[in-house]
């Protein structure tokens, strides 16, 4: 069976849905993880290709690179499904999802995968972003996608901090309960953690083989926290050695989520590899507009 997977974009977690029998709105911000009610984007995105190519989501076996939490932004989020036909053109079906999806996710490409890939199990690294508006006032525009510390940050005591996540460790400090991975491997690589400024935000950078339930917003907080010059920045390698989630409560607790943005998920380059034979990719773009009539202002 020929499998297609595509990245898609979501904008906003926090969508509103009409409700057309009462006209109320129903506010759905429940993440990746399939779930009706409120639905969630792995719902959504199996609802739209249930209804494009009539299959039943048994056959389309949906899976995705990342279960983004509640209120967590994804703009290189990755997915797969498997079809049990095969297409000339993706252009149709990218068209058609992104019709039947409400506006605040799009899938920003799609293209055929080696039988072999998996949208999770084949992932490499993950990349994440944090953003962090340090200003007194908060800019209205970014409030949706940054936190917004008043208090004046260090960014070199942070960044002396985050060097100590660098490297393979332990993060059972870092890491919550999860309902979903009952055994989960506590042990993770972190390749970077950058912290740059670009005016008043700060965007806190990290990529690692993979993250634990909430691991990445509780290293934030606790880099807050060092920022804030409330504790030392040596005080990371004493929370990951005490191995317990109690330790780091003691210090912080986990950074709201809409800071939070999956800006990638990146695999080997042969594994990416679009089969010999089949359709090519979609970028979403059906035509192009050759010469504009109405001068810009």
């Amino acid at each position: 069976m020929p499998t297609c997977f595509f990245a898609f974009s979501v904008l906003k977690i926090r969508l509103f849905l009409k409700q057309l029998l009462t006209g109320k709105t129903l506010e759905y911000i429940s993440g990746w993880q399939y779930q009706q009610f409120p639905p969630t984007i792995q719902y959504l995105i199996e609802n739209a290709l249930i209804r494009i190519t009539k299959l039943d989501r048994k056959e389309l076996r949906l899976v995705g690179a990342s279960r983004t939490d509640t209120g967590v932004h994804a703009w290189g989020q990755v997915a797969h499904f498997v079809t049990p036909f095969t297409y000339d053109s993706l252009q149709s079906l990218h068209a058609a999802m992104n019709g039947l999806l409400p506006p605040e996710i799009r899938v920003r490409e799609i293209c055929p995968a080696l039988p072999e890939f998996h949208a999770r199990f084949s992932t490499k690294s993950k990349t994440y972003h944090y953003k962090i508006y340090n200003n007194p006032i908060m800019d209205p525009f970014l409030s949706l996608y940054a936190y917004h510390s008043a208090h004046k940050l260090n960014p070199a005591a942070m960044r002396e901090a985050a060097a100590y996540f660098v490297g393979k460790h332990d993060f059972s400090s870092f890491a919550n309960a999860s309902h979903n991975d009952r055994l989960p491997d506590p042990v993770k690589e972190i390749f970077r953690f950058d912290i740059n400024e670009m005016g008043a935000v700060l965007q806190l950078d990290v990529e690692g083989t993979g993250f634990l339930y909430r691991q990445v917003r509780n290293m934030v907080a606790l880099l807050l926290q060092i920022g804030r010059e409330a504790l030392p920045p040596n005080v990371v390698p004493k929370i990951l050695a005490a191995q317990d989630r109690r330790e780091l409560a003691k210090f912080a607790l986990s950074a709201p989520p809409h800071g939070l943005c999956l800006m990638s998920v990146n695999y080997d380059h042969d594994i990416l590899k679009p089969p010999e034979v089949g359709p090519d990719i979609s970028f979403g773009r059906t035509h192009q507009v050759s010469k504009c009539k109405l001068p810009f202002y």
